[in-house]
């Protein structure tokens, strides 16, 4: 099946030692979905999909309490993403059509939201390794400040 995309995505954090809170400074995305119909709408769906992974990776965090119930049960308990916590996003659109496909379209839609989560924590284990934190220690998500200040901490 040749009508998968592909995509490389790169990150650059800062991690604080004092607070663990981590601040993504710059992203990237070189991204293949076949022929480009709109490069606008790709772009809006790469970098809403970059959004959401990094909510994934930094903040969304579904509590239950000991009998399974959800402790967050309003967006008051449920951080998610805003337009602070996303940073400028740079995309490169590279094309290679498919030919199993009318247009030589591929599919793209997910592609910001796979590669965020893996990308920040690659660069959070990255950044953490300076500090003496073993790389496989960035080992969950979400990476909250009081979870990797713990890491830095030499708690896991």
């Amino acid at each position: 099946n040749w009508t998968h995309p592909y995509g490389v995505h790169l990150a650059a954090v800062e991690v604080s030692r004092e607070t663990g809170a981590v601040a993504v400074l710059g992203y990237w995305v070189a991204h293949d979905c076949g022929t480009l119909l709109n490069p606008m709408l790709v772009d809006g769906q790469l970098a809403g999909g970059v959004a959401q992974g990094l909510g994934g990776a930094l903040l969304e965090h579904l509590a239950y309490d000991e009998a399974g119930q959800p402790l967050c049960q309003t967006f008051m308990e449920y951080a998610l993403p805003r337009a602070a916590t996303v940073p400028p996003l740079v995309v490169e659109h590279l094309e290679t059509p498919s030919p199993h496909t009318p247009g030589g379209m591929k599919g793209m839609a997910e592609g910001g939201t796979i590669g965020a989560p893996a990308t920040i924590a690659s660069a959070v284990a990255d950044a953490l390794a300076g500090a003496g934190v073993p790389r496989d220690a960035v080992n969950f998500y979400p990476l909250t400040p009081p979870r990797v200040f713990a890491l830095l901490n030499g708690r896991r």
